[in-house]
C-alpha cells in the first residue's frame, strides 16, 4: 500500500463499501485501504462516517482527517495529521 509523508500528515489511498452492516476497517486489497460503512452515500453521510472512523482508528480528533479527494467516488485519497506511517502498518498488519 502506497503511504505518502509530509511532514505530520499521512495520505493513503481508501475503498470504501457503503450500506455494510457495521462500519470497520477491513485492511489492504488491491494496493488500497478496505474499509466498510454503515452508512449509506447519500448527502455525504458515508463520508462524515468515514471521517469518524478514521479519527477513532487511528486515536486523532476528527478535525485531522481530510478526505483529500474522491468525495462522490468509493476510491477517495484520505489524509490523518498526527498519525505515524507505523500505526497505519500497524493497523494493517492486525487486518491481515
Amino acid at each position: 500500500m502506497e503511504i505518502q509523508h509530509d511532514d505530520q500528515v499521512v495520505s493513503f489511498q481508501v475503498r470504501v463499501i457503503p450500506r455494510s452492516s457495521r462500519s470497520e476497517v477491513v485492511g489492504e486489497h488491491d494496493g488500497v485501504l478496505k474499509v466498510k460503512l454503515a452508512s449509506p452515500p447519500v448527502d455525504g453521510a458515508a463520508n462524515e462516517e468515514l471521517i469518524k472512523l478514521m479519527a477513532k482508528t487511528f486515536a486523532v480528533p476528527k478535525s485531522s482527517v481530510k478526505i483529500v479527494s474522491g468525495h462522490t467516488s468509493k476510491a477517495k485519497k484520505v489524509s490523518v495529521t498526527g498519525a505515524s506511517s507505523e500505526r497505519i502498518d500497524s493497523i494493517l498488519q492486525a487486518k491481515s
